[in-house]
């Protein structure tokens, strides 16, 4: 499979072709905050984003921006080549339950060790902003990238992409 061609960033963008690989891991000094049906599930300003090519950013709030309250470990589970495995949780409100709309490392590999116990949301389960910009989720059902404004792809998760 060809490499697919990067779409040319306008001005203030940066191009998910230009994020490393290996991943790399920065902290991010933008307001962050997920929401369900009105709730307010996280608010940080000291989260922390990963950044992979072809991917657009992943981020991870401190549990203590989190309302935990509402996440309950699930069964799901995954392993990152890069960050290691990853636990699941669901959120239970009142009468909803959405499965696996969080994950956490635990014990992450040691080049992604400050993300231990820092949760990331699937913006496509649950209303994600950074600086009141509304995500927009990572194509596909199993990445869980946060697509906003500032960032152009094309981005790993579409039709097509699986040998990016």
């Amino acid at each position: 499979m060809s490499r697919p061609v990067p779409d040319r960033p306008l001005p203030g963008q940066e191009s998910v072709w230009d994020y490393p690989r290996p991943p790399r891991l920065e902290a991010v000094e933008r307001t962050v905050r997920v929401e369900f049906q009105g709730v307010v599930l996280a608010h940080a300003s000291r989260a922390l984003r990963v950044l992979e090519t072809s991917h657009p950013p992943t981020y991870y709030l401190h549990p203590d921006d989190v309302a935990v309250q509402y996440l309950h470990s699930s069964l799901g589970g995954s392993f990152c080549e890069w960050k290691g495995t990853a636990d699941y949780f669901d959120l239970v409100m009142a009468d909803n339950r959405v499965p696996n709309v969080a994950w956490r490392y635990r014990d992450p590999s040691p080049s992604f060790a400050d993300v231990s116990g820092h949760l990331s949301f699937y913006p496509a389960l649950v209303s994600c902003f950074i600086d009141d910009e509304p995500v927009r989720p990572q194509p596909g059902q199993f990445y869980g990238g946060w697509v906003t404004n500032d960032i152009a792809g094309p981005f790993k998760g579409a039709p097509g992409s699986m040998g990016w």
